[in-house]
């Protein structure tokens, strides 16, 4: 009989539905929307370790937060700086991304399990907190797998080939094999939404949504039954008070347009907006 997870090592998140890792999407403002939203769980994007600019500021919903790395270097001293801002860590081993294999991370280091299990080592000798790596689907995958239960205290699968990158159907069969072979709890990402989330909570411990929550938080309060709704207003307010970058708030004025049938005019406009009181004029108008 398989058995079902509500907690993460020492971690029991609010719901099982969490934000997934993205990668210059997740700033603390949208992090703290889909929050409120009803997010159980948030991630950074991917940071290194090697990073010598000072986090301290971007933590303050104390997130989940993701490394990317091909060796242990500097990672003691970086967990150690920031291991009372965060509520878990997280190893990525599922990045698809040109960057990644130009660099080795990722998706790509899935034939260095010596090199994956020094880092896991060094990550679990510097916290007390909960521990996961993210995979994607490749023939290593189990044996990773099976390397984190010594390390970590769950496991999150995105059932494609890095060669599938976002492309094509997940695996979910593949996800729920490993479900069925790992002690750890399991969560599941890859194309989570309103429709299926149900139904992958009956056969994961947590689910992740990723692209199908970019300009869209209301997929949390939907999918957990939250009546308030959440407009890129409401993202520019927090944006204001954490002071996010312009071109930052701009990048996620273009995904808020999504589904919204002025999408082509408003992102024109976004374009050409130079002030953030423009950007609130252009999602202002009906």
């Amino acid at each position: 009989m398989i058995k079902f997870y509500d907690k993460i090592g020492s971690l029991k998140p609010k719901n099982r539905i969490f934000l997934a890792p993205m990668a210059d999407v997740n700033d603390l403002a949208f992090r703290e929307l889909c929050k409120e939203a009803g997010a159980g769980l948030v991630y950074t994007g991917m940071v290194s370790p090697l990073n010598k600019k000072d986090l301290t500021s971007d933590l303050k919903d104390r997130p989940a937060i993701q490394l990317f790395c091909t060796n242990d270097k500097e990672i003691s001293d970086f967990m150690k700086k920031y291991d009372s801002l965060v509520s878990l860590w997280d190893f990525n081993l599922g990045c698809p991304a040109k960057v990644a294999k130009e660099c080795g991370f990722g998706s790509f280091m899935h034939n260095k399990l010596g090199d994956i299990e020094k880092i896991l080592k060094t990550m679990r000798e510097n916290t007390n907190l909960p521990i996961t790596i993210k995979l994607r689907k490749s023939k290593q995958a189990l044996k990773i797998a099976k390397l984190a239960e010594k390390y970590c205290d769950a496991i999150c699968i995105h059932p494609r080939t890095k060669e599938q990158g976002y492309s094509g159907e997940a695996d979910i069969k593949f996800a729920e094999q490993l479900k069925k072979r790992i002690k750890l709890p399991i969560i599941y990402s890859g194309d989570v939404n309103e429709l299926n989330c149900n139904d992958l909570l009956n056969k994961f411990d947590f689910v992740m949504i990723g692209r199908e929550a970019m300009g869209n938080p209301n997929i949390f309060s939907i999918l957990t039954g939250n009546k308030e709704k959440y407009e890129f207003n409401d993202y520019i307010l927090l944006a204001e008070k954490h002071r996010i970058k312009f071109k930052d708030i701009k990048m996620q004025a273009m995904y808020f347009t999504k589904k919204n049938e002025r999408a082509k005019e408003m992102r024109m406009k976004i374009v050409r907006a130079k002030t953030i009181n423009e950007l609130k004029e252009i999602f202002k108008t009906k």
